[in-house]
């Protein structure tokens, strides 16, 4: 990432700014199991391995080829795990993100159906292979898309995290799982979230989980009630601390999620009218953005939100 022009636009395609993410894609379409394999096993974190599954997953069509390495490679857990990602990625395009009374029931039956696929693959993999971070994190999303229940969830999180600590983007699906369009409560998903932080080390991306929470609370909130619950002391402290302690720590390193982690801090600063706060973030970003959180601001237009907030937190107004 690095500082842009103040005339640019955004790039929220990360197969562009992130070219290690666009090697995955290559190698997917390429149908080159062997080269998925070196790539997979040269990654140095558990949260560059779900980033990199879903890569896989997002490419369409291939799950004719994930079939097929399946029944190649029976006893391995990586083939099961992709084409599981796939089965789930396809079945939550089928569903939409539409809200559940807005989605229809033949889409409901044909999402369910998916996942049930996923979750039998993820079952006999967790079985085999205990200890293995991408079937437990892939075994959150089922068991929220399943709607198996608050505790269901935490009980597979719980057995991913007795091996993988501080896995960030499990934590992010649980903290899904915790929110109240999901059953949850808003107490139990900052709860979640700021344990994550408490217990992370310093330089991780887990703190920034706060920061989504704060965002999530955002969302079920409407107008001028949004905008104050942001500018509250006590949350505007709290994205303080997990920044620190995150994205704005010495140690932190962006991998795969530092794009995503600081547009959550700035959108929220943004959003609450504290440019300075927001600065350091953008200035991570430079012309790297996500789209998620910024089409939620009136207009829905992410890029013109997203110049617009940058260019008042950087004095280019």
């Amino acid at each position: 990432m690095s500082p842009a022009p103040p005339s640019s636009r955004p790039q929220f395609d990360y197969l562009v700014y992130s070219p290690p993410l666009a090697r995955v894609r290559h190698l997917t379409g390429a149908r080159d199991w062997h080269g998925l394999v070196r790539y997979f096993a040269a990654l140095d974190h558990t949260d560059e391995e779900a980033a990199a599954c879903g890569v896989v997953a997002d490419t369409p069509g291939s799950e004719t080829f994930l079939r097929q390495v399946a029944d190649q490679y029976p006893g391995e857990p990586l083939p099961r795990a992709l084409l599981a990602d796939r089965l789930i990625m396809v079945g939550w395009d089928i569903r939409s993100g539409a809200r559940a009374q807005d989605v229809t029931a033949s889409q409901f039956d044909q999402f369910h159906a998916h996942l049930r696929q996923a979750e039998q693959l993820l079952i006999e993999l967790c079985a085999e292979h205990p200890t293995y971070a991408l079937g437990w994190f892939l075994r959150g999303i089922t068991a929220r898309g399943l709607e198996l229940g608050q505790s269901e969830a935490r009980r597979r999180y719980d057995r991913l995290a007795a091996h993988h600590p501080h896995h960030f983007p499990a934590q992010r699906q649980l903290l899904q799982q915790l929110c109240p369009k999901w059953g949850g409560s808003w107490e139990a998903a900052h709860a979640f979230a700021e344990s994550c932080a408490q217990a992370a080390p310093p330089g991780s991306h887990s703190p920034a989980v706060v920061a989504e929470a704060h965002f999530e609370h955002w969302c079920a909130l409407d107008g001028n009630e949004a905008t104050a619950y942001l500018r509250r002391p006590d949350v505007r402290d709290s994205l303080l601390n997990a920044a620190d302690k995150s994205v704005l720590h010495p140690a932190f390193r962006p991998g795969f999620h530092g794009v995503t982690t600081h547009n959550y801090f700035a959108f929220a600063h943004s959003v609450a009218g504290r440019h300075a706060e927001a600065a350091p973030h953008f200035r991570a970003l430079g012309n790297c953005a996500d789209e998620h959180p910024w089409l939620f601001l009136p207009g829905h237009d992410a890029a013109a939100a997203f110049t617009k907030h940058r260019a008042s937190a950087l004095g280019r107004g």
